[in-house]
């Protein structure tokens, strides 16, 4: 293993980013200088969003491999650029390290962020690094452009609007709980390793959790443009709650209309856990919650990955899910709690 210290910092940020392309006709500069250069395009807002993941809190090298988590990390702050219905075009990646990472994991590390960078068509713009004596830290800033028209913001929601989720929900919540239970097992007995078998589809998205721009650009194709969005990072209910908010209307969704793949539905069933509450309150599954008018619901019923949940209301801070026919209760936001 290398020792950082044969590198430095600066020979290190040199070794790690080089392998970078570029995807934007507009980044003018990336590494190298004392800022990124992006040209601006006319008719065109800038969108930015930061995402810090903190060793011990928000993952566990225990059982996340480094190369995930760089992908992981800049998935997540791209998720915030998709969002605000725009299109990302660069990262910037602070990291602090000890001195227990020699050259090798950093490489694994920034691997993963290549990969997603290729995965999305995003530069790598620049970055900081420093000396950690609590851990593992990234902080990923992502950059976006969009037509100032095109943006959407969490504000938007009105009464009979439909409520909408990108893919399936729950599933890296079910993958939490899986890792962490394998976890216990191996330090309980480390001569029983590991099974996942069962097990690919939630643990691969809580470790690698994917973004869905192409559902954006299904709803550019069709006319569709969302009255409000945001990301599932905390959960679906969180989430919900900070639309209604800041739309200043209710919303009511059906239990059965939640998209929840079988495999989280087995580990719900294990853990004898609702999968109606991974869904509500798992978090991570960096989904999209949107809301269209109601009079596009024939253009967007078909799109693939697009499930109608439920309708707003004009009663605001009133926030329902129905059970069955003669079971509705209140949402509850109960997802993750940053202090």
């Amino acid at each position: 293993m290398t020792p950082i210290s044969q590198y430095g910092e600066f020979k290190l940020i040199e070794h790690i980013t080089k392998a970078f392309p570029l995807f934007n006709p507009n980044t003018l500069k990336t590494i190298g200088d004392d800022a990124a250069v992006v040209k601006s395009e006319k008719d065109k807002v800038n969108v930015f969003s930061t995402d810090l993941l903190m060793e011990g809190v928000h993952f566990d090298l225990g059982y996340v491999p480094l190369k995930h988590l760089g992908y992981k990390a800049v998935t997540v702050n791209l998720s915030d650029i998709f969002a605000m219905n725009a299109v990302p075009y660069g990262i910037t990646v602070g990291l602090a390290f000890s001195n227990r990472f020699p050259v090798e994991a950093i490489e694994e590390l920034y691997e993963g962020v290549r990969a997603a960078c290729s995965r999305y068509g995003v530069e790598l713009l620049g970055g900081d690094t420093s000396s950690s004596r609590q851990g593992l830290v990234l902080a990923v800033t992502a950059y976006g452009s969009a037509p100032e028209e095109e943006i959407a913001y969490r504000n938007g929601a009105k009464a009979n609007d439909l409520v909408c989720v990108t893919g399936d929900l729950g599933g890296a919540y079910a993958g939490f709980l899986v890792l962490e239970r394998e976890k216990k097992t191996f330090l309980a007995n480390p001569d029983l390793q590991p099974d996942l078998t069962f097990y690919d589809y939630v643990v691969g998205r809580q470790l690698k959790p994917e973004s869905q721009p192409n559902i954006l650009s299904k709803l550019r194709e069709k006319g569709v443009k969302p009255t409000s969005m945001i990301d599932i990072s905390d959960g679906l209910a969180s989430e919900l709650h900070h639309i209604c908010g800041q739309s200043k209307c209710g919303v009511t969704i059906y239990a059965d209309k939640l998209p929840i793949d079988y495999q989280t539905v087995s580990v719900a069933e294990e853990f004898n856990i609702s999968p109606v509450t991974f869904a509500l309150n798992g978090g991570e599954d960096y989904e999209l919650l949107f809301t269209v008018d109601i009079g596009d619901f024939q253009k967007i019923k078909d799109i693939e990955n697009v499930t109608i949940i439920g309708h707003i209301t004009p009663d605001a801070g009133v926030l329902d899910i129905v059970l069955s026919p003669t079971q509705i209760t209140p949402i509850e936001a109960q997802g993750f709690r940053h202090f």
